[in-house]
């Protein structure tokens, strides 16, 4: 995919069909029975501070998950018609599934929404396979990496500010991976501190100065 396909909001051109596969549908009917019927899993809202772990949750995914993970994420291309390479790699404390392949900005969506919710339906695959909720990252040809680069140098500048200013400053709604992104990028910032508020799609990071 060309990097003229989407900006880093991840607004494309496409936009996802509207009619979902049958046999897809199954399968999510099946993952969400197996959930309901085990413990209380968390969703991915839980994860955006970083808190303590919680429930069924792996700590640390190993390679099997990985594995599983591709399986799945291989499976819901091929029900959206879709052709890409997915593999996956290990990182210090998680798990990244990448897929790569051309005309895939649809599954990144506005703001990445779109794949906010990919991750989240693989996450609830796997999960049912598994019988604990696994940590990984869903990225679809480095949008998640340039966006993270992106996100962190905006947090920074915007903490300037609002150190200068005196006042808050409040970032665009993103989805929870991208709100933890920022709450990281200025936890140790000794002039600033960070806050969401607000609700569901509107849910935003507020940048405040600590010395009014």
């Amino acid at each position: 995919m060309n990097d003229g396909d989407l900006d880093l909001t991840g607004h494309t051109e496409r936009e996802p069909g509207q009619d979902a596969s049958n046999e897809a549908d199954e399968e999510l009917d099946q993952a969400g029975n197996t959930i309901e019927a085990g413990s209380s899993l968390p969703s991915d809202e839980d994860e955006e501070e970083d808190e303590a772990v919680s429930g069924n949750r792996a700590d640390r995914p190993d390679s099997a998950a990985g594995v599983v993970a591709v399986e799945v994420l291989s499976r819901l291309l091929e029900l959206m018609s879709l052709e890409g390479d997915v593999s996956f790699r290990q990182t210090q404390d998680s798990l990244v599934l990448d897929i790569e392949g051309d005309d895939l900005g649809v599954l990144i969506g506005r703001r990445g929404i779109t794949l906010s919710s990919l991750q989240h339906v693989a996450r609830l695959m796997v999960a049912a396979r598994q019988s604990e909720w696994p940590l990984f990252t869903v990225d679809v040809c480095g949008y998640k990496q340039r966006r993270r680069l992106a996100l962190e140098d905006l947090a920074k500048r915007l903490a300037d500010q609002a150190k200068y200013r005196r006042r808050p400053i409040a970032l665009e709604p993103m989805p929870p991976d991208e709100r933890r992104v920022v709450h990281l990028a200025l936890a140790n910032n000794p002039d600033v501190y960070t806050e969401s508020e607000g609700e569901e799609s509107e849910r935003k990071v507020v940048i405040h100065p600590k010395r009014l």
